[in-house]
């Protein structure tokens, strides 16, 4: 069989990657609306950075990150997600000197070691979004319309947008005692996971799959019931801005995020799918991560989106059926060998003038390159002998309709540009 793939990895292949290149000309086109510009950091970085922005307590850093030493004896990791890294070179290279707000977009492979399951690899693609610099409840708005934006445009169904307001520094120490007070007697109860949790940062065990502790913690304490007054008013503005722009949305009060740099507001996802994997996308504002690591402080929002997750939505919505041929194709047959170098010519022509064409290089015979080019659902087939080449003109067959016209070469070209 010969070498596989590592486990929990996949090759985009054959017709899949036509499916991921619908998908990332959407999300281009939108940043261009939006007013984003791309940045591309390096798949690895200093672990410090992970441990100190996304935070040692979460299920990230604890289990799930690549982690190594190189030949300088310096610990490295493979990104597991991509705000620390935006944040990172955000920092290193002065943004915060530059035009605020900073509006990125990232797309790219990211690290996690867990279970491979359905939507979950262990390399695997994100798209994501940083604004930094601006602490206005609308722009929290905008991000969410944006997010949603995304979706709609690709025709995605079914979507569920949750909100919650996470709380700030000021607040959330509050909520943080008062939930401990209320869990500890119900300490022993809790998973072996969620008792380290307690300890660590009690928020997590929100987000436990585990009856009992889902049990135990249904009943605590809630953020939004200790939330300041600065994180209520900016979350009612948040919400005002859905209103304003129609975007549907719930709040989800138990809605804490794996990540410990959110604050304020935090959100998901959702498109109808049954389990872990239905979330195909999230994020929040994160206003001390810049400050955390280094840099001035300044506010931060910005959400992720798994691709994965997106294929496989789409895919099971039916959205790519027939949907990802981007260009008509024309195929050009030689009807024998001598007349190969006039087809390689006029795929030539063709091509120059912004026409999708090829030929015949598997030397097959006329009925079979026609059989071919059923294969490869050509739109077109343009045949080429001694008479066309004699009287310059050249049969053009729809492969769709049966229909056929006879035209010279300028004919030809007018004629496929037109569809």
């Amino acid at each position: 069989m010969g070498i596989k793939g590592p486990k929990g990895t996949h090759d985009i292949i054959f017709n899949d990657i036509n499916k991921w290149h619908k998908i990332e000309s959407k999300l281009t086109e939108l940043m261009k609306l939006y007013d984003y510009s791309e940045i591309r950091t390096p798949i690895f970085e200093s672990t410090e950075l992970f441990l100190r922005g996304v935070g040692d307590t979460t299920d990230i850093v604890d289990k799930e990150m690549y982690t190594f030493l190189d030949k300088g004896n310096r610990s490295i990791t493979l990104r597991p997600e991509g705000t620390a890294s935006v944040a990172r070179a955000f920092i290193e290279h002065s943004g915060y000197n530059e035009v605020l707000p900073s509006k990125f977009y990232y797309i790219g492979p990211m690290f996690r070691y867990s279970r491979p399951q359905t939507g979950r690899y262990r390399q695997f693609h994100q798209f994501g979004v940083e604004v930094i610099g601006s602490i206005n409840p609308y722009l929290d708005g905008e991000v969410l319309e944006l997010m949603m934006n995304i979706f709609t445009s690709l025709g995605i169904n079914n979507l569920n947008l949750e909100i919650n307001s996470v709380g700030c520094p000021v607040c959330r120490p509050i909520h943080k005692e008062n939930l401990k007070n209320y869990l500890k007697n119900n300490y022993n109860d809790l998973c072996p996971t969620c008792q380290t949790r307690y300890e660590k940062n009690p928020l997590r065990i929100f987000d436990c799959k585990n009856e009992k502790c889902q049990e135990i913690i249904s009943k605590g304490p809630l953020i939004t019931d200790h939330l300041c007054n600065d994180c209520n008013e900016h979350f009612d503005k948040v919400k005002n801005y859905l209103n304003m722009t129609n975007v549907e949305y719930t709040i989800n009060k138990k809605m804490v995020r794996g990540l410990d740099y959110y604050t304020k507001t935090a959100f998901e996802i959702t498109a109808g799918r049954e389990g872990a994997q239905s979330s195909i996308g999230g994020g929040g504002r994160y206003d001390g991560l810049i400050e955390e690591l280094g840099g001035p402080s300044l506010p931060g929002i910005g959400f992720a989106i798994g691709l994965e997750r997106v294929v496989l939505t789409m895919e099971e919505q039916g959205l790519f059926d027939n949907q990802l041929k981007t260009k008509e194709k024309v195929y050009v047959a030689n009807v024998s060998e001598n007349n190969l170098d006039a087809a390689v010519k006029l795929v030539s022509e063709l091509r120059h003038n912004g026409i999708l064409a090829i030929n015949d290089i598997m030397s097959r015979k006329l009925k079979a390159q026609f059989k071919y080019a059923n294969k490869i659902d050509a739109d077109y087939v343009i045949t080429v002998g001694d008479d066309e080449i004699k009287n310059n003109i050249y049969p053009l067959k729809n492969m769709n309709t049966g229909e056929q016209i006879f035209c010279n070469i300028n004919e030809l070209i007018i004629n496929l540009r037109g569809v």
